[in-house]
C-alpha cells in the first residue's frame, strides 16, 4: 500500500513588477510519485530545483496551486491539524536553528503532544523520555537546554520531536549535511533503524548522492520545478538514462570509481521567472536537438523508469 501519493503537484508563486505582465515562478511544476510503507524516496536535484517547496507543501507550509496529495487514502487537504501532524512530520537541516533554545530538551520533543493532544505535562514529560531513548539519548539529558549539547545530539532531538506523534511519513530535509561525517553515519543508522522499528515512509532530500544512494530504495530526480527521472535507486545510479542525472552522478566524487566522461554540467541553472522553452535543460544539455528546444518531454515509462527525454 502506498502510504503518501502526490498526483501533478504544482506550486506557482506570482511576481508583480511595476509596469510589466503579471509572471510565475513555477518552484512546482507537475509533480508525481507514491511511496510504499518502509521505503525511502530520495529525492536529488540543484539547488533551486524545487526540492525544499515539495518539502514545505506537502508539509501544508504552502498551499499548492494544483494537484492532490493523499496520506493513507485521505486527501491531506481535509485532515484536521491532529491527524494531520500525526501521519506526516518533518527533520530540518540545521539542529542550531530549528529548535527553540529557550526551551528545555524535554519541551521541544513534547511540544507537539502539548498542542495536538489532551495528555496532563507529566505524561507528555514521560513520553519525551521514552522517545529519547528511541533515538539514543539518555532520559536524565531531558532538562539540559540546546546549548549543552552536540550538533549530532540536536538532531536526535529533533528527531524524536518528528517522531513522538507516531507518524507514518517523515520528510528528511538535508537532515545530515549540517554534522560531520562521523556523526553523519549515526544519524543516518539510527534512521534506518527507526524505519524498521516504526514502519517508517522517508521522503530523503539531499544533495549528497552517496547518502542519498546508502538509504534509498528509489529516486526522484527534478530540475527547474519538474521530474526528469523516477525509478529504482540502482537503476537511476548504476544507469541512469537522462543526460541531466548522468551529469549529476558523474559529479559525484567517489575513491572507488575512475573518473567519468560523461560532461561536467555546462552553465548555469536558468531563472525559473523566465525559464527556457521546451525542455527547460536543453541549453545545457550535449544531446539536445532543435526538437528540444521547441517541445516539453513527458515523463514516460523508458528502461524500466520514468525518464522526459526524447533521445533516450
Amino acid at each position: 500500500m502506498n502510504v503518501i501519493e502526490v498526483q501533478n503537484l504544482k506550486k506557482h508563486y506570482p511576481v508583480r513588477k511595476p509596469f510589466k505582465a503579471l509572471k510565475h515562478v513555477k518552484a512546482l511544476d507537475g509533480v508525481s510519485f507514491s511511496v510504499p510503507t518502509k521505503k525511502t524516496l530520495g529525492i536529488v536535484g540543484e539547488s533551486g530545483c524545487g526540492k525544499s517547496t515539495l518539502a514545505k507543501t506537502l508539509m501544508r507550509l504552502e498551499v499548492p496551486t494544483d494537484g492532490s496529495v493523499s496520506l493513507s487514502g485521505t486527501d491531506f487537504t481535509n485532515m484536521t491539524g491532529k491527524d494531520f501532524h500525526s501521519a506526516i512530520q518533518m527533520i530540518f537541516q540545521d539542529p542550531y536553528n530549528s529548535i527553540n533554545p529557550r526551551k528545555k530538551a524535554w519541551q521541544l520533543i513534547a511540544e507537539p503532544l502539548l498542542i495536538n493532544t489532551d495528555l496532563s505535562k507529566d505524561e507528555c514529560f514521560k513520553i519525551a523520555c521514552e522517545t529519547m531513548k528511541k533515538v539514543g539519548l539518555r532520559p536524565e539529558l531531558a532538562h539540559r537546554y540546546p546549548h549543552m549539547f552536540s550538533g549530532g545530539q540536536r538532531q536526535r532531538i529533533g528527531i524524536a520531536r518528528a517522531l513522538v506523534m507516531q507518524p507514518k511519513v517523515m520528510i528528511l530535509d538535508e537532515p545530515v549535511s549540517a554534522l560531520d561525517v562521523s556523526i553523519q553515519a549515526q544519524v543516518l543508522n539510527l534512521l534506518m533503524k527507526l524505519q524498521d522499528d516504526m514502519d517508517l515512509t522517508y521522503l530523503f532530500i539531499s544533495h549528497d548522492l552517496h547518502v542519498v544512494k546508502h538509504i534509498s530504495d528509489e529516486i526522484l530526480v527534478m530540475y527547474l520545478g519538474k521530474v526528469v527521472e523516477y525509478g529504482a535507486r540502482d537503476k537511476v545510479f548504476d544507469d541512469p538514462k537522462h543526460p541531466y542525472t548522468k551529469a549529476l552522478v558523474a559529479s559525484s566524487p567517489s575513491i572507488l570509481k575512475e573518473a567519468s566522461d560523461e560532461p561536467a554540467i555546462q552553465g548555469e541553472l536558468p531563472s525559473p521567472l523566465n525559464p527556457p522553452s521546451g525542455c527547460a535543460f536543453h541549453k545545457r544539455c550535449p544531446m539536445a536537438t532543435e526538437r528540444c528546444s521547441k517541445e516539453t518531454p513527458e515523463l514516460t515509462e523508458k528502461f524500466g523508469r520514468k525518464v522526459a527525454c526524447f533521445e533516450v
